[in-house]
């Protein structure tokens, strides 16, 4: 194929560019909480992201892949011309990573998700032919949308009533705390690895059975409860600090679980939203490789998953400040047990989603559980300014990213084909 080898240099650019707009943007909102309720540092939180988001997208990040590569455009209508998906795909990074650091400029904590899945659909519908676009896979995706904020909100309001109830609401919260603190911390645990390895490590050479992931998900869950034990055992109490806040004490007991966590939200969400980065970059390589043949499966190379990894890492340590503010402290007012909730509610939505092949919008997610939280407290605790801002930032995001996208599409279909 003419020019084949600088589509492939092109795509894996504007590939690395797309990461690095997801962790500036996205993994900043999803450590936001752990900011927010002064779980984490900025600095701790960019050393376990880097270490976790990298992991969940090297580990688990095929599944949703597929999806955002294959499922929204129909090849067969591009089979006849295959430098059409080319220029689609690179038009589509560019766009959304474009979007992107803009929106992570103004500190807007917008979804990647609908950044590039608009700038698929913008492309194909204005560039190519309304009939190449699935239609009714782009609607299950965008009833996602909906859907996954909702549920979102009410795990992370059921799981917050419980921490109440076994907990706060309780004579004596510190030692229950320390009773019930370790049971959450192997749900985290517990629920991470299941997901993960029923989604099938395959691509790393692991291949169980049913069984053999359940027992291995609850290992994993026994260890990291095993660790939060440790942690909670070493911490030094003061009750002295409860004079002014009841739970000063309590709130660093469910500071060694939000470390936890924010580990796993880390995890799913570089499971989850890898795919962003690295779909049409899969997609690029593989027309290539095959010398113009749209395949529907194509393998995924490891660089390839490999190089959304390092952009996603590069992102947040470079400029992912800023939405953090916005996430950890703008919505509502969080504590390190308000904060668990809602990060555990989010992560939990995510990995089942990614198990599913769905891609969620993290963003989406993350703010349906930190409402849920606040909900829990009563509306009253939330800053409706920042949610009605939030609203609008995701609105413009589908429009920002098709016209984007449709720009680029003509500027590259004009140069290469000139």
């Amino acid at each position: 194929m003419e020019y084949g080898s600088v589509f492939i240099i092109l795509a894996c650019v504007f590939g690395f560019f797309m990461a690095w707009g997801v962790g500036a943007n996205d993994v900043a909102n999803a450590m936001g909480t752990s900011v927010g309720s002064r779980a984490l540092t900025i600095r701790q939180a960019i050393v376990v992201a880097a270490i976790f988001e990298f992991a969940g997208a090297f580990l688990a990040g095929g599944q949703v892949t597929a999806t955002i590569r294959k499922g929204m455009l129909d090849s067969g209508a591009l089979s006849g011309s295959p430098e059409l998906l080319i220029y689609g795909m690179l038009a589509s990074l560019l766009a959304a990573g474009v979007w992107l650091l803009v929106a992570s400029r103004f500190g807007w904590p917008v979804s990647t998700t609908h950044s590039i899945i608009g700038a698929i659909v913008g492309f194909a519908a204005v560039g190519v032919g309304i009939e190449v676009v699935k239609w009714a896979k782009v609607g299950s995706i965008v009833m996602s949308w909906v859907v996954s904020p909702v549920v979102a909100g009410v795990i992370a309001f059921a799981l917050f009533i419980s921490v109440q109830r076994l907990i706060l609401d309780t004579r004596d919260p510190l030692a229950n705390a320390r009773r019930y603190v370790p049971v959450y911390i192997f749900l985290v645990g517990f629920i991470i690895a299941l997901v993960t390895l029923m989604k099938g490590l395959k691509h790393v050479g692991l291949d169980l059975s049913a069984d053999q992931k359940i027992y291995w998900a609850i290992l994993v869950g026994l260890v990291v409860m095993g660790a939060g034990i440790v942690m909670i055992r070493r911490l030094k109490t003061d009750p002295a600090a409860d004079r002014d806040f009841h739970f000063t004490n309590v709130e660093k007991v469910f500071g060694v679980l939000m470390m936890v966590t924010a580990c796993a939200m880390a995890f799913a969400h570089g499971s989850n939203d890898v795919a962003n980065a690295i779909g049409p970059v899969a997609a690029v390589v593989s027309t290539v490789e095959s010398h113009g043949v749209v395949a529907q499966n194509s393998p995924l190379a490891v660089w390839v998953l490999l190089l959304g990894a390092a952009g996603i890492v590069l992102g947040l340590m470079t400029y992912g400040h800023r939405v953090i503010a916005t996430v950890g402290s703008g919505i509502t007012e969080l504590t390190p047990s308000r904060g668990f909730a809602a990060t555990l509610a989010a992560a939990s939505t995510v990995v089942i989603a990614s198990g599913t092949g769905l891609p969620i919008s993290t963003t989406h997610t993350l703010v349906g559980a930190v409402l849920g939280v606040g909900l829990a407290r009563g509306i009253g605790a939330l800053n409706m300014n920042v949610v009605r801002t939030i609203v609008v930032s995701w609105v413009v995001t589908l429009p920002a990213g098709a016209l984007l996208s449709i720009l680029f599409f003509f500027i590259l279909k004009g140069v290469f084909s000139a």
